[in-house]
């Protein structure tokens, strides 16, 4: 090729680069001046105990599935699973006559600093399941725990062999040193970097703040992988400016990444502590309502979802759940996502949902 046609073909680059960037720009100045929705399937408040609530989804036939509650974790919004309108999860469950129910942890504040693992997974679990059987009529009812919320799930199933239904779980870590087994060596980060810092040191870093700030866990999951961090500001960003699906969607994920509430503090330390670092939830002595929980006594049937390039839970942390049931049926459902793209990945729509659904109709 000439000095000149490389010459040109420079230039050509660099005029589609500036003409990205400036339908970029102006992209970002445009959403701006207005608010992105998220998490709007209708629902109706059926529950309230201080800032923890319930909600049921409004149904769009009759619900012939369920009742099943969805538990998110102190980590992130409820709203992962209700992004946007043809890529939520409940609404893809409420279409399919699943009588879906979420659980809103609210903003806990100082106030909140001594709830711990019994509050949240023990005392509120047990409030809101009676909940959901005054609202639904049904006696039991299946908890779907997701990430952190599935540990909430998991301690509950244990604790109360015969209260749940069935036990539905994504992206939830079991055996939180099980990311030793995953060959991929960019995923346990988040492992490695909890399990080296002293338990004294976590102890006297929430007792300082009271809770853990969520600007800190939102930064910690942003630093797991700073290379896609770098390219999801820049080059990716550059590439979906004209797409204004994808752009919506990058703009509703930047809202939910961005509200990040703070972790009260007890449940903080139990969840660095006790799972993260001295992984007792597989020994069976990590304590809930004053007693050990031991994963071999939960009782009903389980489906295990998880993500196969997930680097924020690697897949053996979830997996390990397996060799802990004792003679209860027991699916696991890998989607070839990351962690947040079993929710929202149009792959993972394809999948998960239906996952579900056929689970769901199997239940006694």
């Amino acid at each position: 090729m000439s000095a000149g046609a490389e010459s040109d073909r420079s230039v050509a680059r660099m005029a589609e680069l500036t003409r990205r960037m400036t339908r970029l720009a102006r992209r970002l100045g445009e959403s701006g001046t207005r608010q992105v929705e998220i998490a709007t399937t209708p629902k109706d408040l059926v529950w309230r105990d201080g800032k923890v609530s319930l909600s049921r989804y409004r149904p769009v036939a009759e619900p012939h599935l369920g009742p099943m509650v969805i538990v998110h974790g102190l980590i992130g919004r409820a709203t992962m699973s209700d992004l946007e309108p043809g890529r939520s999860l409940v609404e893809r469950l409420v279409a399919a006559g699943v009588d879906t129910y979420v659980v809103d942890w609210g903003n806990p504040t100082r106030a909140d600093r001594f709830l711990d693992f019994t509050d949240y997974a023990d005392v509120f679990l047990g409030e809101i399941l009676a909940a959901v059987a005054r609202t639904s009529g049904e006696s039991r009812a299946v908890i779907f725990g997701i990430c952190q919320g599935g540990d909430f799930a998991l301690c509950h199933a244990a604790l109360h062999p015969h209260r749940l239904k069935g036990l539905a779980l994504a992206v939830t870590p079991v055996d939180f040193h099980a990311d030793v087994e995953d060959p991929e060596p960019t995923h346990g980060h988040l492992n490695l970097w909890t399990r080296s810092l002293d338990p004294d040191l976590i102890r006297r870093m929430v007792d300082d703040w009271g809770n853990l700030p969520g600007e800190l866990t939102g930064a910690v999951f942003q630093n797991l992988a700073p290379a896609r961090t770098v390219s999801k500001y820049s080059a990716d960003l550059l590439e979906i400016a004209e797409d204004d699906d994808a752009f919506e969607t990058f703009l509703r994920m930047e809202k939910w990444l961005a509200d990040r509430p703070d972790h009260p503090g007890e449940a903080a330390k139990d969840w660095l502590i006790g799972l993260y670092a001295e992984n007792r939830l597989v020994k069976g002595s990590f304590v809930v309502g004053g007693r050990p929980v031991r994963l071999g006594d939960i009782a009903c049937p389980v489906i295990n979802i998880y993500g196969l390039r997930d680097h924020i839970i690697p897949p053996p942390c979830s997996k390990a759940l397996r060799r802990h049931l004792r003679n209860v049926a027991y699916r696991e459902v890998e989607v070839p996502t990351g962690h947040i793209g079993v929710f929202v990945s149009r792959r993972a729509q394809q999948i998960v949902p239906p996952a579900l659904v056929d689970w769901l109709s199997g239940l006694d």
